[in-house]
């Protein structure tokens, strides 16, 4: 080893980031760019680099640096008064992934705040996080995503695609999706099929109805607007519209709760009325939530990901936040989860 090599890596002492920067003539942050494999490095000094970690044979210390990458990534997870199901089931997927890579996670509930307000909570968010994931209904906020865009803050909208062009997105195709389950009632026999809507500021709730809609229309029935009522996705939306589609002189022989939540109560109200579930009423809902099997009996069902949702979800932001990558729209495959509350209609 040369005389200027010994000057650098003292005897008994290990070689450290300072060292390689020395003798590559660079500076430790660019070391540390190099050994990560960041691209925005130019080639020749990569390999200036890489000759000198060679040389004095460095070795990064991985605990230190995944301890560095966790202090500088702070990510937030921002929710409000969302379906109390589908929330569990995220913060538990998104807790796992943060658990697994270097990440700060923080949670922020924003309580029925409006545009005013949430553009407010945005523009204080942006200044302490490195990325945001945003689910329902946040995921559909034109003025918290144009707040984290201007701050150049990394967002991942859950279950969304309004703002792809500006935003990443990790969903499954609700058109197709309520299409699907939609079909498997008609293919029982039903005719008469109720439908609860979701929140009316969400992409997702349009494109449910739109397969709801698109369903009965390939099977030649009318959409009867008596059998379609608003909800917002929580379980007392769904008590208060099932209410009014069983009080019809003619009910629906079936429903669909365009969330878990809200078909669980349409299996409340209808046992309240006395009536037996699938005999006299087929009940299905969406998301396969925690709610879906928790009623008597089981809900049928759509399967989306939700947990591989919220990881996919971080890693989107680790991507874009440490690699540099752009935005992207990713769509899980979604399943339909046929249980016991669906049967053909009585007579």
């Amino acid at each position: 080893m040369s005389k200027d090599n010994r000057s650098i890596r003292r005897k008994g002492q290990a070689t450290t980031i300072d060292d390689v920067a020395a003798l590559a003539k660079v500076s430790p942050m660019t070391v540390s760019r190099v050994v990560n494999g960041k691209s925005n490095v130019r080639e020749d000094t990569r390999e200036r680099v890489m000759r000198a970690v060679d040389k004095l044979g460095y070795t990064p210390n991985l605990a230190a640096s995944a301890l560095a990458a966790a202090q500088n990534t702070r990510l937030a997870l921002v929710y409000t008064s969302p379906s109390g199901a589908y929330l569990r089931d995220l913060l538990v997927g998104v807790l796992h992934a943060a658990s697994h890579t270097a990440v700060q996670l923080v949670i922020h509930y924003w309580e029925d705040f409006d545009a005013d307000a949430e553009r407010k909570a945005a523009r204080r968010l942006a200044k302490g996080v490195s990325g945001v994931i945003l689910p329902p209904p946040l995921c559909d906020s034109e003025a918290a995503v144009q707040e984290f865009v201007r701050a150049k803050v990394p967002v991942v909208a859950i279950a969304s695609d309004r703002f792809k062009d500006r935003i990443s997105c990790v969903r499954i195709d609700d058109f197709h999706a309520a299409r699907e389950i939609t079909e498997h009632l008609i293919a029982q026999g039903h005719r008469r099929i109720g439908y609860i809507k979701g929140r009316g500021d969400m992409a997702a709730s349009e494109r449910r109805f739109e397969g709801f809609r698109a369903a009965l229309h390939a099977a030649g029935l009318p959409l009867d607007r008596h059998l379609v009522q608003d909800g917002d996705y929580t379980y007392r939306s769904g008590l208060l519209a099932a209410e009014k589609l069983l009080a019809r002189k003619q009910p629906p022989t079936a429903v669909f709760g365009s969330n878990d939540d809200m078909a669980a109560a349409v299996v409340s109200v209808a046992h309240r009325r006395g009536m037996d579930v699938p005999r006299d009423l087929s009940v299905v809902g969406f998301d396969d939530s925690t709610s879906a099997t928790t009623v008597w009996p089981e809900l049928s069902t759509i399967r989306q990901p939700i947990g591989t949702m919220a990881d996919a979800a971080v890693d989107l932001l680790l991507r874009r936040i440490r690699n540099g990558e752009g935005n992207t729209d990713e769509v899980f495959a979604h399943a339909l989860v046929k249980r016991e509350s669906v049967a053909p209609p009585a007579g």
